[in-house]
C-alpha cells in the first residue's frame, strides 16, 4: 500500500486527555503509583539512558538528545528508562510533554519489555510540534513485569534534529475511560432519501439469530409496508451481529419515513430525488470555499466569507512569486490560484490532478450519458464569481485549478522545462485555526516530479475537448501545455516526489507512475486522436491490466481514470469494445463485494484494513458501478451505484452520515484550519456538501490512536478536528462525492 498523505495536528497545548480501551480496569478504589523515576528532570537525566549515537543532557528543565540523521529505522536513536514495574490488568496514564527541532518529527513512544523479545504493549507515534506539544494515553498491561520499559525512538530520519522532553509519567491505577461512540438506533439507513424508484436498503444490529418482523411508517406514524428481516451474521466490517433490511417495494414519494424493527425505531429519511439535487449543488459548491487567492464573498457563501488568501501580500507574501526550497531551482514562478488542498494551506498538483479530472468527468459523462444533463451544473447552477458567463459553472469552478496547475510548469530555458513542480506549501506546518489570509509561513515550490508532470499532461489534455467550444484560446494553450509535458515526462520518466518530504505538506509520494503514463495518453489520445497516442496506450501494460481491485483508483492509482475514459468518451481505439467490457466485469466484481456486504457497499479491503480516505473509494468503486450503467443500460448497476451512497449517507455501523448537513447526524468537525468552529466559535463548521475521509485502520493521528485502538473496521473513525487521519476533508474527495450525488439525482 503505498503511503498516504499526512497533514498536521492541533497546535494546541491542552492535553489530550483521552482513553484508549476496554480492557479490564484496575481494581476499584485502586491507589495511583508513579513508575517512572525522574520524569521531571529538574536537576539530572539519571535514569535515563540514550543510545550510544544520542548525545543526551539538560536543557532548561528538560532532558534534550541529539537525534543524528541518516539512521534506518526507529529504534536506531532512542531514550529510555528501563526496570518500570507493570502489573497485568491495571490501567496506566502514559503522559509526556516533547518537541521536535525542525518541527515535524514523528517519535514512536513504546512502553514495552526491556530484555529479549522486547515485545512493545503500547505504542503511539505522534508528530511533534504540530501536534501540540503535551500527549496524554491510557492503557491497560496485559502483563506482569518488573522488566519494562518507557522509550522514545528517534530514529529512521534522513536528517539530524533535535528531540526535547519532560513531565514524562507512567501513572498506575488509572480508571480506563473506554471511548464508546454513541451510534443511536440500532437500525441503520440512509438518513437523506431513498428514490422512488430504486433498491431500499438498512441494516439491523441486533443479537437476535432468527428473521425479526419489521414496519415501514410515515411521517403521520402509519404504518405503509411491513416484512422480515434476512439474518446476516457477524458482519467483518463491524463486528456486529446484523440483519439486512429490504423495503425496496414501497415506492411512494414522502418526508419523514422512519424504519422499526427489534424495538428500534430509525433516524427519519425521506423518499424523493430532490435532496441529491441539493447535493449535486452542494458538493460541487465545496470547490469556491477551497480557493486560493481570491476573497470569498460573503453574499455567495453566507458565514463563509474570508479575505482573500496568499496574495502577494503580508504575512507570508503569498503565491504571486514563490521560489523553490534551497537547491531545488534559481527561479520563482506566479502559482496563485487554485485550491487548497485539505484542511491545510498547500497545493498539489499531484491529487489536483485527479481531483480536476473527476469534476470534469463529471461534466463530461452529462455530455454523453443516457440519463445526463449538462445543464444541472450549467451557468448560474452554482453561484460563484463566474456565474453569468455563458460557460458551465462546473467548467468555470475547475478552471480556477486548472491555470493553478499551468503555473506550475516549468519555463522554458529551465532545467527540466515542461515538467510540473510536484506541489508548494509552507515551509513548516501551521496550527489549528488559522485563516488563509493569516498563515505567517514561507511558501516554497518542491521539486518537479514525473507524477505531477503527467497530471498536467492528462488534466489539461482533458480541459482542451472540455473547453474549446467555450474558450478556444484557453483550450489551445492547455493543450499545448500538454503536449510539452508529455514530451518532458518521456524524456524524464522517473524523477520521483520523495517519501520524506512531508513537512509543511503532504509528501504524496509515488514511485510507479506506468498508471500515469497511461492515463495521460489516454486524455491526449481522446482529445487529438492522433497515432502516437493510440499507440503508446495500446503497447501500456495497464491497458490490460486489472484496475478495479477492492482499493479503487484515486491519485496514486490514475489508470483507472484513463480506462474509464477510453470506454465512455467517443473515440475510435482499436479493441474498445473489450475496454468496455473490462468496465463491466469490474463492476460485476464490485457488485458482488457489495452484495456479500451487510452494509451494503462495494468495499471490501484486504485484512478489513480501512484506507485513508476510505469514504472516497467506496465513492469511487460507485463510479465503476455507474459507469457500467451507463455502458449496458443494465439495472443492477444502477442499483448498486445508488445503494453505495446509503452507506454514505447513514447506512453505516456508526450510524452517522459523512457529508456535512445531510443526515440527522453528519459529520462537521472535519479537520481544517478555517472550517475550525470546534475550535472558534467565530468560525463556520465546513459547509454543506462536505465529504469527511472516514474510517482509516492506520488511525495514524494521536488523537484517533488516543480513542480508536484495537478498532474495528468501519468504527475507525471519529468525528474530531483534531483526527486528521480519519476525518479530514481534500478536494480529490469531495471531487468523489460529486460525481456519484450527480449522477444518483440524475436518476431521479
Amino acid at each position: 500500500m503505498k503511503r498516504r498523505r499526512r497533514t498536521a495536528l492541533l497546535s494546541l497545548t491542552a492535553l489530550l486527555a483521552t482513553a484508549l480501551t476496554a480492557l479490564p480496569s484496575a481494581p476499584a478504589g485502586a491507589e495511583e503509583v508513579e513508575q517512572v523515576k525522574n520524569g521531571t528532570f529538574e536537576t539530572t537525566t539519571d535514569p535515563w539512558w540514550a543510545t550510544s549515537n544520542v548525545p543526551k543532557g539538560l536543557s532548561d528543565g528538560r532532558l534534550c538528545a541529539d537525534v543524528p540523521g541518516g539512521t534506518a529505522n526507529r529504534w536506531d536513536a532512542a531514550v529510555g528508562q528501563n526496570d518500570i514495574t507493570l502489573v497485568k490488568g491495571e490501567s496506566y496514564r502514559f503522559s509526556f510533554h516533547a518537541t521536535g527541532t525542525p518541527a515535524g518529527h514523528v517519535v514512536r513512544a513504546i512502553v514495552g519489555l526491556s530484555v529479549s523479545p522486547y515485545d512493545t504493549y503500547y505504542e503511539v507515534t505522534p508528530q511533534l510540534s504540530v501536534s501540540g506539544d503535551s500527549y496524554s494515553y491510557t492503557f491497560t498491561s496485559p502483563v506482569d513485569t518488573a522488566q519494562g520499559q518507557v522509550g522514545f525512538q528517534l530514529g529512521g530520519s534522513a536528517d539530524a534534529w533535535r528531540f526535547c522532553m519532560d513531565d514524562v509519567s507512567l501513572l498506575g491505577g488509572v480508571a480506563p475511560e473506554p471511548y464508546e461512540p454513541d451510534t443511536g438506533p440500532r437500525v441503520r439507513v440512509n438518513q437523506v432519501a431513498y428514490l422512488p424508484a430504486g433498491p431500499k436498503n438498512a441494516t439491523l444490529v441486533t443479537d437476535a439469530t432468527a428473521k425479526l418482523p419489521w414496519e415501514l411508517k410515515n411521517a403521520r406514524g402509519t404504518v405503509v409496508a411491513r416484512g422480515t428481516t434476512l439474518p446476516r451474521g457477524v458482519d467483518a466490517s463491524s463486528g456486529q451481529n446484523v440483519h439486512s433490511i429490504d423495503f425496496g417495494a414501497y415506492r411512494t414519494k414522502g418526508t419523514g419515513f422512519t424504519l422499526v424493527a427489534d424495538g428500534e425505531t430509525s433516524r427519519p429519511f425521506d423518499i424523493d430525488a430532490s435532496a441529491y439535487e441539493r447535493l449535486r449543488l452542494d458538493s460541487a459548491k465545496y470547490y469556491y470555499t477551497q480557493r486560493s487567492g481570491i476573497a470569498i464573498r460573503d453574499d455567495l457563501r453566507p458565514g463563509y466569507g474570508r479575505p482573500a488568501g496568499h496574495v502577494g501580500v503580508a504575512p507570508n507574501k503569498g503565491d504571486t512569486d514563490v521560489p523553490c526550497q534551497p537547491g531545488v531551482c534559481d527561479y520563482s514562478l506566479d502559482v496563485s490560484g487554485g485550491w487548497y488542498d485539505a484542511g491545510d494551506h498547500g497545493k498539489y498538483v499531484v491529487n489536483g490532478g485527479i481531483s480536476t479530472w473527476e469534476v470534469l468527468s463529471t461534466h463530461e459523462r452529462a455530455l454523453h450519458a443516457r440519463t445526463g444533463d449538462a445543464g444541472k451544473l450549467g451557468d448560474g447552477s452554482l453561484a460563484i464569481p463566474e456565474s453569468g458567463n455563458k460557460a458551465p459553472d462546473l467548467l468555470d469552478e475547475a478552471r480556477w485549478e486548472l491555470e493553478f496547475l499551468l503555473r506550475m510548469q516549468v519555463p522554458d530555458g529551465k532545467p527540466l522545462a515542461g515538467m510540473a513542480h510536484h506541489k508548494m506549501h509552507d515551509e513548516q506546518w501551521t496550527g489549528l485555526p488559522l485563516l488563509p489570509g493569516d498563515d505567517p509561513q514561507k511558501r516554497e515550490l518542491h521539486p518537479p516530479s514525473t507524477a505531477a508532470t503527467l497530471n498536467l499532461a492528462a488534466t489539461a489534455a482533458q480541459a482542451a475537448r472540455l473547453y474549446r467550444s467555450y474558450d478556444k484560446a484557453f483550450a489551445d494553450r492547455s493543450l499545448a501545455a500538454a503536449r510539452k509535458a508529455w514530451s518532458a515526462a518521456l524524456a524524464h520518466p522517473d524523477r520521483y516526489a520523495s517519501d520524506s518530504d512531508g513537512i509543511g505538506g503532504g509528501a504524496y509520494s509515488d514511485s510507479d507512475v506506468t498508471d500515469d503514463f497511461y492515463w495521460a495518453a489516454a486524455e491526449l489520445y481522446l482529445s487529438t486522436g492522433e497515432k502516437q497516442f493510440e499507440e503508446y496506450v495500446l503497447k501500456s501494460p495497464v491497458h490490460t491490466a486489472d484496475l478495479f481491485k477492492p482499493v479503487g483508483f484515486d491519485w496514486a492509482r490514475t489508470g483507472a481514470a484513463g480506462r474509464l475514459d477510453l470506454a465512455t468518451v467517443p473515440n475510435r481505439l482499436p479493441g474498445r469494445d473489450k475496454v468496455r467490457q473490462s468496465v463491466v466485469k469490474g463492476a460485476d466484481r464490485y457488485l458482488a463485494t457489495l452484495k456479500a456486504q451487510p452494509y451494503g457497499m462495494p468495499y471490501a479491503p484486504d485484512g478489513n484494513t480501512y484506507d485513508w480516505g476510505s469514504s472516497h473509494q467506496v465513492l469511487n468503486n460507485a463510479v465503476v458501478l455507474a459507469t457500467a450503467y451507463d455502458i449496458t443500460g443494465a439495472a443492477k448497476y444502477r442499483d448498486g451505484a445508488l445503494q453505495t451512497m446509503d452507506y454514505i449517507l447513514g447506512r453505516n455501523a456508526l450510524n452517522i452520515s459523512y457529508v456535512t448537513g445531510y443526515g440527522e447526524v453528519s459529520s462537521h468537525n472535519q479537520h481544517s484550519r478555517w472550517y475550525a468552529r470546534q475550535l472558534d466559535p467565530g468560525l463556520p463548521n465546513p459547509p454543506r456538501g462536505t465529504l469527511a475521509g472516514g474510517p482509516n485502520s492506520g488511525i495514524q493521528d494521536p488523537y484517533a490512536q488516543s480513542k480508536l485502538q484495537g478498532c474495528v473496521g468501519q468504527f475507525c473513525y471519529i468525528d474530531d478536528i483534531q483526527s486528521w487521519s480519519t476525518n479530514e476533508h481534500t478536494i480529490n474527495w469531495n471531487a468523489a462525492l460529486t460525481r456519484m450525488a450527480s449522477f444518483v439525482a440524475d436518476q431521479g
